[in-house]
């Protein structure tokens, strides 16, 4: 079982930025250069981020969470106190740090439950480690519960590494908190008795509203005030926008103006001009904006489609937006008609996207192809014809344990056991459900070298990502197996997460059970978790 992250409590913010001027650091501890530490205090609080009032789990109290905010090359530390109470949504809980790269000897803090580690029981207490030096990784991330569906219940918010030299930094001029852009899916009903109405009919709840950076409306709800994004007329902006749902594809533009997109997923692109584009669960990008329209408020609209709004009457997608408002502007909302966005602009294509700095895919040395399967009217998806079943014992403990092959582990827990050193490509085959499902890889990226918005196949110079828009038309990835140890590899929308549609890439298991020896307090995990009543797991 899985769940989402709750509310997260910074004990210490630092916010260093290279447009800051200042650079800040905390003392380094036993070594750690560059060391960021912050406290989440994953909590039960009654909000009302689209104004109908609700318990929720999150992150230090708010929706969305608290940025965590780092530089190039930190050592970042979260303490994350379990104080979850509420029985109508999960109790324990476990974190991701979405598209943060882990060494082989650091699996063990990745946050995987039953993958890599177990979930935290409430009135528990975890530190999680991940040193950002070993792979220099700059981008925009973000965090969230890895447990069945818990984030749906509110435990989500950005994680951000700057780049003091960012390559791409002479085409903006702002890029700090208040550029940051969160959409969110978001539930009314709190998850548990939601999942139970799933498992009975097969059909996924369709969300009561939209959030952008923590607001919503839905339909005969209260008017609350959209949330604003100031800009100064002349300043070029770099908005970084992360789609944070557990379901919804968002399709984002702003009213009278272009977006350049820099980067996907944490790899920076060669710039390209869109008027709009898609943002499929977990995936984000960076965009920069430039404020050279007349001073005005401008609608920011983020419609997005997961589900039949027939299914929740309360569902209005138009109603997901923001305000873009200039200096000088008055503070009341755009004058101009709210629209789903521009009908005959330039939509992003995925497949037209290209690396800032070109590199090839390598040959592939393995080839797979995943299938997905939905059992028609019961919650079950398939890959390859075996649906995913979290194993008791995670599998990182079996591979600690030593001498693993593919027959040790059951059907159920759907693992890939891959040779080492070697190019896997997998392919995604056409299928007839119109909608791509975002797959995503956890601890690394690979090269996309068919994206379903594409027929071309792309070896020369493709993008890299750590989530890929499967079946549809069809996708194609290769990633290397240089390090050993079981990597997740699910759809991003949880409730297919939470229906089986993963699977475990377990790389070179011998190597990774010689190289990875974890502390006394990850050994007291599991134990501590399965002495649980079966109501605080």
């Amino acid at each position: 079982m899985f769940s989402l992250l709750a509310p997260i409590v910074l004990l210490a913010l630092l916010r260093p930025h290279p447009t800051a001027g200042v650079a800040v650091s905390a003392p380094s501890k036993g070594g750690r250069k560059n060391l960021k530490e912050f406290t989440i205090d994953l909590v039960n609080r009654n909000l009302a981020p689209d104004g109908h009032l609700r318990s929720t789990i999150v992150a230090n109290g708010t929706y969305p969470g608290p940025p965590i905010l780092l530089n190039k090359n930190d050592f970042l530390s979260i303490t994350l106190h379990n104080d979850l109470v509420d029985p109508s949504m999960r109790l324990s809980t476990s974190l991701d740090l979405d598209g943060i790269f882990f060494t082989t000897e650091n699996l063990w803090n990745e946050g995987s439950p039953f993958v890599t580690t177990c979930p935290i029981g409430p009135g528990a207490s975890y530190t999680y480690e991940v040193d950002l030096s070993e792979f220099g990784q700059t981008g925009t991330f973000w965090y969230h519960s890895q447990l069945s569906i818990q984030y749906i219940d509110g435990f989500r918010g950005p994680l951000i590494i700057y780049d003091p030299e960012d390559p791409l930094a002479h085409l903006y001029d702002v890029d700090d908190e208040s550029t940051i852009i969160q959409l969110g899916d978001w539930w009314h009903n709190s998850t548990l008795p939601m999942l139970l109405q799933f498992e009975a009919t097969g059909i996924i709840p369709v969300s009561d509203s939209g959030t952008v950076n923590g607001v919503g409306r839905f339909n005969g709800g209260p008017e609350l005030d959209w949330s604003v994004v100031n800009v100064v007329p002349g300043k070029r902006y770099r908005f970084r926008i992360i789609n944070e749902s557990a379901r919804n594809v968002f399709t984002f533009s702003i009213d009278k103006h272009s977006l350049t997109v820099i980067e996907a997923d944490g790899a920076e692109l060669t710039p390209s001009v869109v008027d709009s584009l898609d943002l499929l669960a977990g995936q984000r990008y960076s965009v920069v904006l430039h404020a050279n329209q007349r001073v005005d408020n401008y609608w920011i609209n983020a419609p997005y489609v997961g589900g039949s709004p027939l299914n929740n009457l309360n569902q209005n997608a138009t109603l997901s937006r923001a305000i873009l408002r200039y200096a000088g502007a008055p503070r009341r909302d755009p004058t101009t008609p709210m629209t789903l966005g521009p009908v005959d602009g330039v939509a992003l294509v995925e497949g037209n996207l290209r690396p800032l700095v070109p590199e090839s895919a390598p040959p592939a040395d393995v080839n797979m192809t995943l299938e997905f399967v939905n059992i028609a009217g019961k919650a079950i998806w398939n890959v390859n014809n075996v649906s995913y079943v979290p194993p008791v014992v995670p599998t990182l403990m079996k591979v600690i344990e030593g001498d693993v092959e593919a027959a040790d582990f059951n059907q159920t827990e759907n693992t890939f056991v891959l040779p080492a050193n070697k190019t896997i490509q997998i392919t995604f085959p056409p299928n007839d459900d119109d909608d791509a499902h975002p797959i995503h890889m956890h601890g690394m990226n690979f090269w996309l070298i068919k994206s379903n918005s594409t027929e071309e196949i792309n070896t020369k110079d493709p993008i890299k990502r750590d989530i890929v828009a499967a079946g549809a038309a069809g996708a194609m990835i290769r990633f290397r197996t240089d390090k050993p140890g079981p990597w997740f590899f699910h759809c991003h929308i949880f409730w297919h997460l939470q229906a089986g549609l993963a699977t475990v890439m377990l790389a070179d298991p011998g190597d990774a059970s010689t190289a990875i020896e974890p502390d006394a307090i990850w050994d007291s995990l599991c134990p501590a978790y399965d002495a649980l009543p079966a109501g605080e797991q």
